[in-house]
């Protein structure tokens, strides 16, 4: 786990420092660069497997030099066949297997890491670079290419430094449905991400730059499942046992994540069962009804972890977003970011890596809108005019949830409406909402042949888990120096889940069916008999209250008048329509502050010229 960057514009000694020390919470254990011919190599290291220097980046293994951030968890078995074939090592890294792999297999090595990654290989022979990024997104690749030079990082920031970049407003106007920049697209025109399963080729001699689509979460072409459901729960259990075991290899103190649900609670689980004393930790909050730390206490005491609990507080919340910009970088407006950074921040006092339950609810169909979804799908197959008259019932009540409802239904198409759900169902206070909501992977809407159970769990593995998921957590424990793992998006068991039917993952009611009975054989199944609840803060209560002078000063007329995309006087009296209790705002005052605060931080910059295009 580290930070990558690299590339062809020849910058001063001075400034590739800077572009380092940007990301140095990324890798504390050692920062250094290389010039190869046309190309610079950079890399913060965080040291996991192999803690010797030897292991530094940039790595040099025949003429292929290397920035690899991430893990190959299967690296031991895929380094066995490798010898066998005639490579030497001169590591115990990853790192290292990753170039033999490219020799070998050439673009195709991708297909047999098993892991989370994001790197670039130079070859100073071809002169030409070759990367990738991992199947589900969970490390990042960002990248500006004008046409003939190409420069990289783990960090968007660090390429902004020595640049002009320019703001994108479509990206903005995406930001504020969505809570975050979806991929492609960045915070600013000159820059990208590389999509999740792809990979990438830029040609130093003619400056040619080329993505390829590697792997695909296939709807249409998968074989369905078709094994009883003890045999589905037989064949998962081994593929999410193997899926910790190759996880729970590192050089340094291993922990796990356990808020007390499903999913954190079976990685804990499994991860007890071959390993003694396993270090847990979960969060607290004050307010009533979002703690779940004492459920996570019964879970530690019933496996015999070595559980820590850590009290969120506003204060602390607090600082912690006056320095959200400098992690995050683009605007992200998950408000459960702030937890994730505050327990990264304590989780590290203990470990260096720690193992979460991220993943499961997209593959397991665990998210209560799923519930939702189903009865709402059958209500979209009236026509639209009945549904109108509906929505006109619905609305003359003075409840905000049955306003929001009234506004769902009316909604032409389904696909647009899970879109728009998402973000919040009402954005009047936006000048133009459907700019926003032109994204990638619409398209699977438009599928006849899978459930629309089916489609949810696709669309939100390519879109929610990538784009805010992975950003949350990434970018939160590498604040703090810490890596984490997620056994959940072991891609082997996302395309398992994908394959089975839904009955398996949702019936009668129950949600993550087989993840449940899964996780019954370690776990009492009344240790989880409660409702859901995310890991979320107590933002509307805090908003009204502690935060209402923060909101109110950040948020004024002269402040909103800064932001792009949005209608000021419509969003200053959505602002007051929350302190009044009227409605709850919450999601979209957090969004607006976000990006406030993200504004600032560009203004603030001295080496870049940031600018509205």
């Amino acid at each position: 786990m580290c930070g990558i960057y690299g590339s062809t514009v020849r910058y001063e000694d001075d400034i590739i420092f800077q572009k380092l020390a940007r990301a140095d919470f990324r890798g504390p254990d050692y920062s250094g660069f290389e010039r190869s011919g046309p190309v610079t190599l950079g890399h913060n290291r965080l040291a996991i497997v192999d803690l010797d220097h030897r292991s530094d980046q940039p790595l040099t293994y025949s003429h292929l030099k290397i920035v690899f951030n991430g893990e190959i968890y299967n690296y031991k078995a895929l380094r066995v066949k490798l010898t066998a074939l005639g490579y030497r090592f001169l590591t115990d890294s990853d790192t290292e297997v990753i170039t033999a792999a490219f020799l070998e297999y050439g673009e195709n090595c991708v297909s047999h890491f098993n892991g989370m990654f994001a790197f670039a290989i130079f070859d100073t022979r071809t002169l030409q670079l070759f990367g990738a990024r991992d199947r589900l997104g969970k490390k990042p690749f960002y990248y500006a290419h004008n046409g003939f030079d190409f420069e990289f990082a783990s960090q968007p920031s660090q390429i902004c430094i020595g640049r002009d970049v320019t703001i994108n407003e479509q990206a903005i106007n995406e930001y504020f449905i969505w809570g975050y920049v979806p991929e492609p697209k960045s915070a600013w025109n000159e820059i990208k991400k590389l999509e999740a399963g792809h990979s990438f080729c830029f040609d130093c001699n003619t400056g040619n730059f080329r993505t390829k689509k590697y792997w695909e979460l296939d709807l249409i072409h998968t074989e369905r499942y078709e094994g009883s459901y003890q045999e589905a729960q037989s064949d998962l259990t081994r593929l999410i046992t193997n899926a910790v075991d190759i996880r729970m290899h590192a050089d340094v103190p291993l922990g796990v994540y356990l808020s007390g649900g499903i999913d954190s609670s079976l990685v804990a689980a499994m991860a007890s069962k071959s390993y003694k004393n396993v270090k847990t930790f979960c969060i607290k909050f004050r307010e009533k009804g979002f703690d779940e730390s004492v459920f996570a206490q019964k879970i530690a005491d019933h496996l015999k972890t070595d559980h820590h609990t850590i009290e969120c507080n506003k204060e602390e919340g607090l600082e912690l977003i006056e320095s959200f910009g400098r992690y995050y970088d683009e605007p992200f407006a998950d408000s459960s970011a702030i937890p994730s950074l505050l327990l990264s921040k304590y989780t590290k006092k203990h470990v260096t890596v720690v193992l979460s339950g991220d993943g499961g609810d997209e593959s397991f169909l665990g998210y209560s809108r799923y519930k939702w979804f189903t009865m709402v799908d059958q209500l979209f197959k009236c026509p639209l005019a009945v549904r109108k008259k509906i929505a006109d019932l619905i609305s003359i009540s003075p409840n905000y949830r049955h306003k929001l409802i009234a506004l769902g239904i009316c909604n032409p198409e389904i696909k647009s409406l899970y879109g728009l759900m998402l973000g919040g169902l009402e954005y009047s206070w936006l000048e133009n909402p459907n700019i926003g909501l032109q994204v990638p992977f619409m398209d699977i809407w438009s599928s006849k042949s899978t459930s629309v159970l089916q489609k949810l769990s696709a669309f939100d593995t390519k879109t929610y888990l990538n784009g805010d998921i992975n950003t949350k957590v990434d970018r939160g424990t590498m604040a703090f120096s810490l890596e984490a793992r997620a056994p959940l998006m072991d891609h082997r068991v996302v395309a398992f889940a994908q394959n089975l039917p839904d009955s398996y993952k949702f019936r009668y009611g129950i949600q993550k069916r087989i993840l449940k009975d899964i996780l019954y054989q370690y776990a009492p199944a009344q240790l989880f008999d409660r409702p859901k609840s995310g890991f979320t803060m107590p933002l509307s209560h805090w908003f009204r209250n502690e935060l209402k002078d923060h909101v109110m000063d950040h948020l004024s007329i002269s402040e909103l008048k800064n932001i792009p995309g949005i209608n000021v006087q419509k969003s200053f009296a959505m602002i007051n329509d929350h302190m009044s209790g009227k409605w709850n705002r919450a999601t979209q005052i957090w969004k607006l502050l976000v990006f406030t605060q993200w504004l600032k931080d560009q203004h603030s910059k001295p080496i870049s010229t940031y600018q509205v295009a």
